[in-house]
């Protein structure tokens, strides 16, 4: 994995300042230096300039980059961000078509792709990237994004030039582009966040290309090209054919996603999820005498004051301990403490540019710096809920009938802490509403289809579209903060194909969540581990953390300077404060409740301040 940034302008000639340019390409690169901290490279051509830090996975020796083919006069650079996992049989294609390669990475595969097929060859990857090409001869730039969105490519067209990055801080170290957040912006934030619709970089004029797509700038503006999406058909497999077909998926897409030039870990929670991901790394590496690295995570305090839920009905210990003891995998235990965690609240919001899911992202950052001092490459069990129907939200009467998005139905404690003359400019249900209905409006549905299957894939779209893809940028900027490559086997684009088409009955046959998945993996997990019921991420349930949060939160609504002050009322903080938090029924996820709306505030305060952010409402 890598960073990646760059800019183009027609009516630039960024030669003739070159110095300037090439310093600005810099700052680009530092900003995401921690995304690819082995290795950098710059580009800087007569209308544009592209800067590139590496993380070195594959072909740590020939893989720098920007990397260049020049074709006659044609002279074609790529900067890359990602992996792919069918390498070797799109290499032997070129080759049979007579090319013929200087280095073993992909990246080199994806530009001559593109020079000999155009940029429809995207179609033929399988893997998660970002990736921009500049043709100096047609005077083009194409920004590609992966079918899902796995890694993160923002951008920003204004003033007659387009500014790309894998993080939104890379657009602003370009001269006149400022961070200013409009009332939709704040919509975002207070409305859906810590989603975000998708497209939407939240900052005035910011847009993230969208995944399945690839845009085009040229003289004449920028062209968005969609190269993939959901398509709805009659599934015709039987059940039988069903396991068979979603084993052999689940199995290939993970062995092709071990990959890699250096060794691999798994993060190991005791869930089902991970667990399969594990089995088959742990029994795939011991086939060559190689013993897998695994790793959970927990906090400190949760053996005393965790209490089950309906979100969250046990600890993750037991069930790691088995799975450890069963595939003899080299295990370690990491924990994290109450200042720990909210010192990282911060760091989290460097490393996503925005507030985010609080402590549940800073948590996950801690973890990763954490893993990092072992391995660089790590594959994860994520997405699974969302294809395969796991989360409570596709079982709940309440949440199949509701006008919302499922995993944030009560829009109160977004709104009960914001003054009322803001709550009134903004609007915030009528924006809620209004990106709801365009999203389930996107729906592919079957005219076959009965209301009731037609709202189960409404359901599953909007998870696909939004809850999903939270979970994916809260996953690469959370590891990328700390160059540690997460991968994700389980959002493989063929397993989502096909298990989007497969009916209710079969996912969830007799009401067994996630029944597919589960007969899918038959015969690679204990059953203890195999049909535990689900129990998402952890997070801390320790008293003094809440208490650590409301002493910060009260320190900076002191500090009349503190920007925050602009959009809240203290006296509902204050009232806030002295009830007492819920702990069971989330205002977003499974996870948020009362202390994580406290670490949120604290987030989008530190973000307002440090990102020096124009508020335009």
């Amino acid at each position: 994995m890598c960073g990646i940034a760059g800019f183009c302008s027609f009516k630039e000639n960024y030669t003739s300042r070159s110095a300037k340019w090439q310093n600005i390409l810099a700052n680009m690169k530092n900003c995401i230096k921690h995304r690819g901290p082995d290795e950098d490279g710059y580009m800087l051509d007569e209308h544009t300039g592209f800067a590139h830090a590496r993380l070195s996975i594959i072909d740590l020796t020939n893989g720098k980059q920007p990397m260049s083919r020049k074709i006659g006069n044609r002279l074609y650079t790529i900067i890359y961000n990602g992996e792919l996992y069918n390498t070797a049989e799109l290499r032997e294609n070129l080759e049979l078509r007579g090319w013929r390669f200087q280095t073993t990475s992909d990246t080199e595969v994806i530009l001559v792709g593109i020079i000999e097929y155009g940029n429809d060859f995207v179609k033929e990857l399988n893997g998660i990237f970002a990736f921009a090409i500049w043709d100096s001869y047609n005077e083009t730039l194409s920004i590609f994004r992966d079918r899902l969105g796995i890694k993160p490519l923002f951008y920003t067209v204004t003033n007659s030039v387009c500014v790309f990055g894998s993080e939104l801080k890379v657009l602003f170290e370009y001269p006149g582009i400022s961070p200013i957040v409009d009332r939709d912006g704040l919509c975002e934030v207070f409305g859906l966040g810590p989603a975000r619709t998708y497209g939407n970089g939240v900052f005035k004029d910011c847009k993230e290309v969208l995944p399945g797509y690839y845009n085009v700038y040229t003289r004449d503006g920028m062209k968005m090209y969609q190269y993939w999406k959901l398509t709805s058909r009659p599934h015709t497999d039987s059940y039988e054919e069903t396991i068979e077909k979603t084993a052999f998926l689940l199995k290939d897409s993970i062995i092709r996603q071990m990959v890699s030039d250096i060794p691999i870990c798994t993060f190991l929670s005791g869930g089902v999820d991970s667990s399969i991901v594990t089995a088959v790394c742990a029994s795939e590496l011991s086939k060559r005498g190689e013993r897998l690295n695994t790793f959970s995570f927990d906090f400190a305090g949760n053996d005393k004051y965790f209490k089950a839920n309906d979100f969250q009905p046990s600890r993750d210990r037991p069930y790691v301990d088995l799975m450890v003891k069963h595939f003899n995998t080299n295990h370690t235990y990491l924990e994290c403490d109450n200042i720990k965690l909210a010192d990282a609240l911060y760091k989290a919001v460097d490393a996503k540019d925005l507030p985010g899911m609080a402590d549940v992202d800073s948590s996950l950052l801690y973890f990763c710096s954490e893993v990092k001092k072992y391995n660089k490459v790590t594959l994860t069990g994520e997405c699974a809920d969302e294809i395969f129907g796991g989360y409570p939200w596709f079982h709940s009467k309440e949440a199949f009938e509701a006008h919302a998005f499922p995993w944030s139905r009560n829009i109160l404690p977004r709104t009960q802490l914001l003054k009322d003359d803001l709550l009134k400019d903004l609007n915030l249900e009528d924006y809620i509403n209004k990106t709801y209905e365009a999203s389930v409006s996107e729906t592919p549905k079957l005219s076959s289809e009965s209301p009731e299957e037609s709202r189960r894939r409404e359901i599953s779209y909007l998870n696909i579209k939004w809850f999903m893809a939270t979970l994916l940028d809260r996953m690469d900027r959370t590891s990328m903060f700390s160059g540690l490559e997460a991968r994700v086997p389980l959002a493989d684009h063929r397993i989502l194909d096909y298990v989007w088409n497969v009916p209710w009955d079969i996912k969830c046959r007799n009401g067994v969540v996630k029944h597919l998945l589960r007969e899918s993996a038959k015969g690679l997990l204990p059953d203890e581990v195999l049909y535990r019921k689900k129990s998402p991420y952890p997070k801390t349930y320790n008293p003094h953390y809440e208490g650590i949060l409301a002493d910060r939160l009260g320190e900076i609504l002191k500090d009349p300077s503190s920007p925050i002050n602009r959009l809240v009322d203290k006296q509902k903080i204050a009232d806030f404060l002295s009830t007492p938090s819920d702990y069971g029924k989330p205002w977003f996820g499974q996870l948020m409740a009362g202390p994580q709306m406290l670490a949120y505030l604290l987030q989008i305060n530190y973000w307002l301040d440090k990102y020096k952010i124009t508020l335009a409402i």
